[in-house]
């Protein structure tokens, strides 16, 4: 059985369900209500709850926020939610110091993608205020951070379809360039934008494939 041990996620809706996330979080599928979204209406029906069930692993902590961007150029009615305010916040308030953690999952862009967050440029050491601001850059810090934060962790990003293949491309060049394996997925079902029950499954499944 593929081992993962101690798992956090931070992720946007398509890693959301009600319950399952911090207190104020927003997310995107309620517990037994489909609200004509999608027909994901248990947490057992989600990629990372099936995940964990298949392999020898546990949840620490799912840090996911809907409609959360990678970037801190973010949606005007949910400021300071971005993976980067919400890694600083989980680092100021000493989670990797008190918490063990394995394998960390990394399931963002797609809001940004969405909104049109600015792109920017690659950058790999010198981030400002300014630059975190745009995409890539954003997205190297997070990385960057969390191999420097949780330097025994497995860093997993989880790139989605469907959405700027310039984004994806990009992502998965700034993984190379930190030795990190991403994962791509690929044709993924989905309703309202957002993986049904079928695509939760071919989530997880991609992602023990990729693992395995």
């Amino acid at each position: 059985m593929l081992e993962l041990g101690k798992v956090l996620i931070i992720g946007d809706s398509y890693s959301t369900f009600e319950n399952c996330i911090p207190n104020g979080n927003a997310f995107w599928y309620y517990d037994g209500v489909d609200n004509n979204r999608t027909d994901v209406i248990k947490k057992e029906q989600t990629w990372w709850w099936q995940l964990l069930q298949e392999t020898s692993s546990s949840l620490v902590l799912n840090e996911s926020f809907s409609g959360a961007t990678v970037c801190n150029t973010e949606r005007p009615e949910i400021p300071h939610t971005s993976f980067v305010y919400r890694l600083q916040n989980l680092c100021k308030r000493g989670f990797f110091k008190e918490t063990k953690v394995d394998t960390v999952f990394v399931f963002g862009g797609t809001n940004d993608a969405w909104i049109n967050s600015p792109l920017g440029a690659e950058e790999y050491e010198d981030f400002s205020e300014e630059n975190l601001k745009s995409v890539f850059p954003a997205f190297s810090y997070l990385i960057k951070t969390l191999k420097e934060t949780a330097p025994t962790a497995k860093i997993i990003p989880i790139l989605n379809c469907d959405i700027n293949p310039q984004i994806i491309d990009i992502f998965e060049k700034i993984c190379n360039r930190y030795e990190v394996n991403c994962i791509r997925l690929e044709s993924i079902s989905k309703q309202s934008g957002h993986p049904n029950c079928a695509g939760m499954t071919q989530i997880k499944d991609q992602i023990i494939k990729a693992l395995s």
